[in-house]
């Protein structure tokens, strides 16, 4: 449909695909890690939807992939299939439940651990509209997954890539994937004294106020990274009208034909 091919400033459309994007980009040396979460009912993350698809592309143009996830065997088969298109890529799996603040320092523990740089963290993975529960730290779900574990992930990595970037004069790159749904929380904005309230949750509005979150934590990194003299870019993004199985816990969405491809090496 001609809306979806019109081409944009930065002369991309809304059906530009990833290897589209990154055309003539050669990202070798640099070291991404890709985040993924699963466990209600169904996963998103690099193990299915964009998160695969952006690490995919990020190792075809050369980028060391670290697929951080929860359900390894999928992960697994995202690596194998990665390899059969691009046998010299470079993909690892790490293991990561974002809905566990332990699991979030041990898995900060490992990476910090192996001495590998860190150019790029792809704060990707996330759940939609999910019936009200508790992570396993007793936080209502989405927030915990959407934005807490995504928080302390950046804070635990951030000396790494600091680092990586004064050392490699190469700048550095957070992305966390929001969406447009941050626009639709509760009216007062975050619920920060009800969060674990399920006679007021709302399942989107929940959904909403993580994403909220997202842009916020951003913005203030942004700053200060800015304030600090630091090489690194932190940067939200709405993904599109991208259907993947985050969907899964709205029946209304899994049928939208319209799937958009959208990938992150995003210049300022």
């Amino acid at each position: 449909m001609w809306p979806f091919k019109r081409r944009g400033v930065s002369g991309f459309s809304w059906s530009s695909t990833a290897e589209e994007v990154t055309l003539g980009i050669d990202a070798t040396g640099l070291t991404a890690i890709v985040t993924v979460v699963a466990g209600v009912e169904r996963t998103i993350g690099a193990s299915s939807g964009i998160g695969a698809e952006t690490a995919r592309v990020l190792a075809l143009r050369g980028v060391h992939v670290i697929m951080a996830v929860i359900d390894m065997m999928d992960a697994f088969n995202v690596k194998d299939s990665i390899l059969k298109q691009f046998p010299t890529a470079k993909v690892d799996v790490m293991k990561l439940d974002l809905s566990s603040m332990a699991s979030v320092h041990h898995f900060a523990d490992q990476f910090n651990s192996t001495s590998l740089p860190l150019n790029i963290l792809i704060n990707n993975a996330g759940i939609c509209a999910c019936p009200f529960m508790l992570s396993k730290d007793n936080i209502e779900l989405q927030f915990a997954i959407n934005y807490l574990g995504h928080f302390l992930l950046t804070n635990l990595l951030l000396e790494n890539m600091k680092k990586t970037a004064r050392e490699s004069k190469i700048q550095g790159r957070i992305i966390n994937v929001s969406s447009m749904g941050h626009r639709f929380t509760y009216p007062n904005g975050i619920l920060f004294d009800k969060l674990n309230d399920p006679s007021s949750y709302s399942n989107w509005r929940a959904y909403g106020q993580s994403k909220l979150a997202n842009i916020l934590h951003v913005n203030e990194l942004a700053r200060r990274l800015k304030e600090d003299g630091v090489d690194i870019t932190a940067n939200s993004l709405h993904p599109g009208a991208t259907v993947t199985n985050i969907y899964l816990q709205s029946p209304l969405l899994t049928g939208n034909p319209y799937i958009s491809v959208t990938l992150w090496f995003t210049s300022d």
